[in-house]
């Protein structure tokens, strides 16, 4: 089975617990507004490659990887399910930790044959690294051009069957820099038990010059870049909000 490769990364240290094998998939129906992998956008492009010779890379490597894993990235990579659960399969048969790097917006609880798909991929992935854009569903549509609510669904689903979580949230000046938000987000993590880890990243503006290369108007140009001190206070401020509402709860 083959699927479209954007690029790999053969020693990640941000995406997921340990040295991790990076692969980014090709391929996105995203379209965020501070996307600093335009050129992941576009499915069907990129290098045509079968999943066993994307292990082959993982192994010549292999010994680097024994508190890490691989990690899959894009692009959206739930785009090529059949590929992504084939990739998994074969490193789940050598032992090696998956982790999967995703939006969640492909997430369709009223689409049988995927969900079905969706179920065998689980067997075969250890973590979930989720990014969750907006917690407020018509700004989530502004930043992305798509709704938050099969995302938010996706997180339910996770729960249920007990896959742990790594949520991701970028703070990007006026558009998620309201503690109103942040607070909001805390409440909805409170639902779920999964949720592992929260990493809570400042505005870059490091993709630009990927926008400028392919010709695209940077969306957020007249943004500016946010200090990691703001980032820390929004993280504060979600623990916290999540924390009261699970003592509501009891």
């Amino acid at each position: 089975m083959n699927g479209y490769i954007h690029s790999i990364e053969s020693f990640g240290t941000v995406d997921g617990p340990g040295l991790r094998y990076v692969v980014f998939f090709q391929g996105c129906p995203m379209r965020c507004r501070y996307c600093h992998n335009p050129d992941t956008w576009q499915p069907e492009k990129g290098d045509v490659m079968s999943a066993e010779e994307v292990m082959a890379g993982f192994r010549r490597n292999k010994s680097f990887y024994a508190k890490g894993g691989i990690t899959v990235t894009g692009g959206e990579p739930l785009l090529q399910i059949d590929f992504l659960t084939e990739l998994f399969r074969l490193a789940k048969a050598e032992g090696v930790h998956t982790c999967l790097d995703t939006s969640g917006i492909t997430y369709n609880r009223g689409n049988a044959p995927y969900m079905e798909k969706l179920d065998r991929l689980m067997e075969y992935t250890d973590l979930i690294m989720l990014d969750i854009k907006h917690i407020d569903d018509e700004q989530h549509k502004k930043l992305t051009a798509h709704s938050n609510k099969n995302i938010l669904e996706f997180v339910q689903y996770l729960d249920k069957k007990s896959i742990p979580v790594w949520v991701r949230h970028v703070v990007v000046p006026g558009v998620t820099d309201d503690p109103v938000y942040w607070q909001q987000l805390g409440r909805f993590m409170a639902t779920v038990k999964n949720i592992k880890a929260l990493d809570v990243l400042p505005y870059h503006t490091m993709g630009v010059k990927k926008y400028e290369e392919l010709g695209i108007e940077y969306p957020l140009k007249d943004t500016p870049a946010r200090d990691k001190e703001l980032a820390v206070a929004a993280r504060n401020t979600i623990i916290a909000a999540m924390k009261k509402a699970r003592a509501e709860m009891i």
